[in-house]
């Protein structure tokens, strides 16, 4: 028991410590640089000596290149959100609002490379898409800050109530096992999509409207799937370790944001939007409810 438990702390350590994440994080920038650096490049190979559809809003703008640095920096969050796991449900969850935001920020330069400038600008669908995810991206950024700001207020609340117990080093314990798991379904699941995507774009001829707008949704919804099941399991297995009604309720209500924010992947429009914001003003209102709850109690 004690070897198996040496193990799992030596795989920890050589995945999720602080020493791997600067790792990650610099082999990150350098990847996401070299990656504009190509795009650019592609994109003006492509002006010269077709490549692509003509219509392709990932290579028909220079400003569609930021596009893919962006994906990279994406999937570093996505390792971020894993880091926390074990240290913080909550900064967990902050850190799946991030990701969420992130995309939109993402979408907005593939929204700006392909704007119309007319006086239709409400008939038309991408400018339509534009509105909705630059004033969706402002409240996602407000909203985030209350949140932390609520984390920060929690995180004093419970430094002087409570002290670490043998429960809770356990609980913390399950949830290193599971960050460890998610690092290869990360991994597989990003080297996947990817290269499925990659190669009916561009050995199938898919380089159509509809696939280009799913590019948006590779890899993330079904990491969010993931998540769905990781934030069920970590629900279940608190039962064990606390019965108080208040923290019930609060992992039960970020499992109900994390499906909010899944299930807006599978619509477009001002309902992706709309799911999104829904999403994080729930998750800050039952983090606000439970640190009131833990105040009084």
């Amino acid at each position: 028991m004690a070897s198996v438990k040496k193990k799992i702390s030596l795989l920890y350590e050589f995945l999720l410590s602080n020493k791997t994440k600067e790792i990650f994080e610099r082999l990150t920038l350098v990847i996401a640089i070299l990656s504009f650096i190509v795009h650019l490049a592609l994109i003006y190979i492509n002006k010269f000596t077709p490549l692509f559809n003509d219509d392709s809003e990932l290579f028909g703008n220079p400003i569609g290149a930021i596009y893919t640095p962006f994906s990279f920096i994406l999937l570093y969050e996505v390792y971020l959100l894993i880091f926390y796991l074990p240290r913080s449900i909550t900064t967990y969850i902050s850190k799946q609002y991030e990701i969420i935001t992130l995309i939109i920020i993402r979408r907005l330069f593939k929204d700006l490379s392909n704007l119309r400038l007319s006086s239709d600008w409400f008939s038309i669908k991408g400018d339509l898409q534009f509105t909705y995810d630059i004033i969706a991206s402002l409240l996602l950024f407000y909203l985030l800050y209350w949140f932390y700001r609520l984390n920060k207020n929690r995180k004093k609340i419970s430094e002087q109530n409570t002290a670490l117990a043998v429960d809770v080093e356990r609980f913390i314990g399950l949830k290193k096992i599971i960050s460890i798991g998610l690092v290869p379904i990360l991994l597989v699941l990003a080297v996947y999509t990817l290269g499925s995507w990659s190669y009916e774009t561009l050995f199938m001829g898919a380089n159509d409207l509809d696939s280009i707008k799913n590019i948006n949704n590779v890899f993330f919804d079904e990491f969010f799937t993931v998540l769905i099941i990781v934030d069920v399991i970590l629900l279940l297995v608190s039962f064990f370790y606390t019965d108080k009604f208040h923290k019930v309720i609060r992992n039960s209500g970020f499992v109900i944001s994390t499906i909010l924010i899944r299930l807006s992947f599978s619509v477009d429009g001002l309902i992706n939007t709309i799911l999104i914001v829904a999403a994080v003003v729930f998750g800050l209102l039952i983090l606000a409810i439970h640190n009131t709850y833990e105040k009084q109690l």
